[in-house]
């Protein structure tokens, strides 16, 4: 944030919640950013808490989490939750977050999504599809299984009358039932 102090007044010169003629915001922009060391993070978090984290663009209504979700880009979508984001927003298609990141097949992000509580992993966008939908379409089976995993057994990982189920035997259930040719 670049800021300009005369006699103790600040004067803001950079409005992080203005879009530029393609309809991003700074914020948005920053949330491509590759990011090398902790204090260029530093930096990139305090624009964050300075704008609206959840401004949509005005050409196809993104976010700045779908954006850093699009691009695999880990680090902003941790920072952007930190400070708001919003993980069922959806775009001018209906696209989420969620959505981007199983297309893209970005895994590691399908799993902090999932593991936020508001993260609604059965809306659907105006094909009527679903992440597990898109993942599968996309051919990312890894991701369609944490899905359909998340989808199935996110109330607890117990089994019949109570039994305790491993992680290992969950996604092996889930294979059974995605991959029965394979068994």
């Amino acid at each position: 944030i670049f800021k300009y102090t005369l006699n103790k007044t600040k004067i803001y010169v950079c409005n992080v919640n203005r879009q530029n003629t393609a309809g991003y915001t700074p914020i948005m922009l920053a949330a491509l950013a590759a990011v090398d060391n902790p204090e260029n993070m530093r930096v990139l978090e305090q624009l964050f808490s300075k704008g609206d984290v959840n401004a949509k663009a005005s050409q196809a209504g993104q976010t700045a989490l779908m954006l850093a979700v699009s691009h695999g880009r880990i680090d902003m979508v941790q920072a952007l939750l930190a400070l708001g984001a919003e993980v069922n927003v959806q775009d001018d298609e209906g696209s989420t977050a969620l959505m981007c990141a199983s297309e893209h097949g970005h895994a590691d992000i399908v799993k902090l999504l999932l593991a936020q509580p508001e993260c609604d992993a059965t809306l659907t966008d105006s094909d009527e599809s679903t992440a597990l939908s898109i993942a599968l379409e996309a051919g990312h089976n890894d991701i369609a299984v944490l899905l359909y995993a998340h989808a199935n057994f996110s109330k607890g990982l117990s089994g019949v009358c109570g039994v305790s189920i491993s992680t290992a035997t969950l996604k092996l259930i889930v294979y059974v039932i995605f991959f029965p040719n394979l068994f």
